[in-house]
């Protein structure tokens, strides 16, 4: 597998590999994502930003995760360790359904760590659906702390903010 900066030609696979991802959540009654979100107009803002990063195996892509410095403002109450500011966040990390489980979303989240030592940076920021709970206990297994809820969307439940100190 290999992971690269997506470029704009990727969007269709972005797409089919997304729509793998939420059947997959809707099937395990997480109603995290659907239909709506994610949804082209996001992933190609994150591609002109260049900010987004594919997983590629077999010439198939079947994870993607967009990597910035943009957080939430709702994100703004939370007692974040890392005081410096001098973080990544993570957003919109899928996996094709059929590749649940084989560590994709886990080297997606290590390629997140050297970004932030390649670039200086002291953390990473995330927040994750309080309906997901294999994502909360992913985040928790990679080292991750939970530090607050936020309101993020409407019509859905409470968001947990996690956070990484990466040494």
């Amino acid at each position: 597998m290999i992971i690269r900066k997506a470029n704009k030609s990727d969007l269709d696979n972005i797409m089919l590999m997304y729509k793998s991802c939420v059947k997959g959540m809707i099937a395990n009654d997480i109603d995290q994502w659907d239909e709506t979100y994610p949804n082209a107009g996001v992933i190609i803002e994150d591609l002109i930003a260049q900010s987004y990063f594919v997983a590629i195996e077999n010439e198939i892509i079947i994870g993607g995760i967009n990597i910035d410095q943009n957080q939430d403002p709702t994100y703004l109450p939370i007692d974040w360790k890392d005081k410096t500011n001098q973080f990544l966040v993570v957003h919109r990390l899928g996996v094709m359904q059929e590749f649940w489980n084989k560590k994709i979303g886990k080297d997606l989240m290590l390629f997140t760590e050297k970004l932030v030592i390649e670039k200086g940076l002291k953390s990473i920021r995330l927040d994750t659906y309080s309906g997901n709970p294999k994502a909360m206990e992913f985040y928790r297994r990679l080292g991750y702390t939970e530090l607050g809820t936020i309101d993020l969307k409407p019509n859905k439940n409470e968001y947990y903010c996690f956070e990484k100190i990466i040494k």
